[in-house]
């Protein structure tokens, strides 16, 4: 249990990434695929139950022993939120209200953002375009952990405390590797989530807002759905550093977990990507998935191999030039 990882660097490759050749096969062989693009209508019906959820659940914690809301704030909370932070990044693709109405998916983004208890939203949008664009890029992609982590986390009690502070360095890490301006839609963001936060307060005292703020922490570090960050991206075989899951808890998130369908069509609501597998399915049947976000995070803590260096790194010289 006290191994060091066997990785000192990244995995350095020098080929695009596979996702974008594979749609072009895909679309010729599948062009019906192309039907699936655009936006949900259930999406915003089923982000609005779950906003009015946690309401009800900041109401309901309000008098309960601070025991008790930490307990309900991840067993509970926690799942909501984390689900939410994944309906964001559906909504990020603009399959809310579609691409005709960019504008109404960053607004509606900051309403789903109103239970987090921490604006998210729209800076999320602002670096997810370059995952998508730029997989794995070199200075572009914050997606990747900075060459710090992979060498100070590099043993399985250090990588454990690097699963805990995983919000912390998503927060930090696109400050240092690709920092950006800060927009007029990340200032509206911030002060809505900070009108609601002070209401919560002023009607119901601290509890509830703990319950938001500790709910969303808690679930993004050591909590079981948090292995769909390990999970996508983290080279569990050499020679793809892009994998899917295809488990039960894809019904609480959205199917995040058709990763691969997902970078292959991110066009896609992640409600219709279990059908551009069905459609497409000797696309996908042989690639290697997960069978479970916990076996991943134990894996990742465990195996020697693993660790914050187990990722592929690209260099994109065109975007360099932009």
């Amino acid at each position: 249990m006290g191994n060091r990882v066997t990785r000192d660097d990244f995995e350095w490759v020098y080929t695009d990434q596979p996702h974008t050749e594979r749609r072009k096969e895909i679309l010729a062989k599948y062009p019906e695929i192309k039907k699936l693009m655009g936006p949900d209508p259930q999406l915003k019906w089923v982000v609005s139950l779950m906003v009015l959820t946690q309401l009800v659940a900041c109401y309901l914690v309000k008098d309960l022993p601070w025991k008790w809301v930490f307990f309900w704030a991840y067993a509970f909370g926690g799942c909501l939120n984390h689900s939410m932070t994944l309906a964001i990044h559906d909504i990020s693709h603009n399959v809310a209200f579609g691409n005709k109405k960019a504008k109404w998916n960053r607004l509606f983004g900051m309403f789903a953002n109103l239970p987090i208890g921490v604006p998210y939203a729209t800076s999320f949008k602002k670096y997810h375009v370059d995952h998508h664009r730029y997989l794995a890029g070199d200075g572009l992609d914050v997606d990747v952990p900075t060459a710090f982590e992979g060498r100070f986390f590099h043993s399985p009690p250090r990588k454990l405390l690097w699963l805990f502070l995983q919000p912390v360095f998503y927060v930090l890490r696109p400050l240092y590797v690709n920092p950006k301006p800060f927009t007029a839609l990340e200032v509206t963001n911030f002060a809505v989530q900070l009108a609601y936060d002070l209401l919560i307060y002023s009607l119901w005292g601290p509890k509830p807002v703990f319950y938001m703020i500790a709910g969303s922490t808690l679930a993004m570090g050591i909590h079981p759905i948090s292995g769909h960050f390990i999970a996508e991206h983290y080279m569990y075989l050499k020679g793809y550093d892009t994998f899917s899951y295809y488990g039960p808890l894809n019904w609480l998130t959205f199917n995040v977990g058709y990763h691969m369908e997902h970078h292959d069509f991110p066009s896609i609501p992640g409600s219709k990507l279990p059908l551009v597998k069905k459609i497409a399915a000797e696309y996908y049947d042989h690639l290697p998935s997960h069978t479970s976000w916990v076996c991943v995070l134990w894996d990742f803590v465990f195996c020697d191999s693993l660790g914050p260096f187990a990722r592929v790194k690209r260099k994109y010289e065109v975007a360099k030039a932009e």
